[in-house]
């Protein structure tokens, strides 16, 4: 399903978004690489060249700022012209700011659900149209642990990640009649490069419950996006830990409830 393929992988310059589209490349498809900073997408791209299985597929790059709906119609318009209305669609852009709710400020709150909502959004709003026509398509949106888990510290992140869930959740129904599967991913912490930068604005309570959960390479995430496209699979989880995590909650959230609050304390009192 991916040779021949044209992917379009959103926040492809870095992260996950860097290591799928690497993956997809590796697997035949044409990419397409979007993010704001072209310096850093130019890079990538070289990447995800020498990635590809044949040198006949194509890698392209287009920069824009997602969160804006102007500019990822305009990107998407760009791309189709370039024939790229994609057959993949992988939304990996975001920003992840954490910090205690009292002390957070709006302009936090408000950044985390720009980039990580509607940066998730705008690209399927102008994608899935061109999909509907086609009559197939795979959309995959890149949440987080924190998009099924409240993790201490991150109301803001979790609200995005939470909103991206719900989203594709509701999409997958509506767009499954067209022929269109919808996935959502749901990583734990991943070796990328914000992660140095977010675990220094982490509060003390969020590593005590974080730690409980072994970041993966961010190439580890990309294979499992890959075989979940493949088994048109909604939920991909990469982890056994996080996928117990997800079973529990669902299961028994009195008892994972009662699992971080046990962290929580156990921080509060180390502090």
């Amino acid at each position: 399903m991916f040779v021949g393929a044209h992917a379009i992988v959103t926040g492809g310059s870095s992260g996950i978004g860097l290591a799928c589209a690497k993956e997809l490349a590796a697997r035949g498809a044409h990419v397409a690489l979007v993010a704001r900073d072209t310096g850093r997408l130019e890079i990538a791209a070289e990447a995800v060249e020498a990635a590809r299985r044949d040198p006949s597929q194509r890698v392209v790059i287009h920069s824009a700022d997602l969160s804006a709906w102007e500019c990822a119609l305009d990107a998407m318009d760009a791309l189709a012209a370039q024939g790229f209305a994609p057959d993949i669609l992988v939304n990996s852009a975001g920003v992840i700011l954490p910090g205690k709710f009292s002390t957070m400020s709006l302009a936090d709150f408000e950044a985390n659900m720009t980039a990580g909502f509607w940066g998730v959004v705008h690209p399927c709003k102008a994608a899935v149209p061109r999909m509907i026509e086609a009559g197939s398509g795979h959309i995959v949106n890149v949440s987080s642990v924190a998009g099924f888990l409240g993790i201490y510290g991150y109301t803001g992140y979790a609200a995005a990640k939470y909103a991206v869930l719900g989203f594709s959740e509701a999409l997958r129904f509506e767009l499954k009649p067209h022929g269109i599967a919808v996935a959502v991913v749901l990583p734990p912490d991943t070796e990328t490069p914000g992660l140095a930068r977010e675990r220094t604005l982490r509060p003390r309570e969020t590593e005590e419950v974080a730690g409980n959960i072994k970041a993966l390479p961010a190439e580890r995430v990309a294979v499992a996006v890959m075989r979940g496209i493949e088994a048109k699979r909604f939920h991909i989880i990469p982890d056994a830990q996080s996928r117990f995590y997800f079973r529990l909650k669902g299961l028994l959230p009195e008892v994972f409830f009662r699992v971080v609050d046990a962290d929580v304390a156990r921080a509060r009192r180390r502090r």
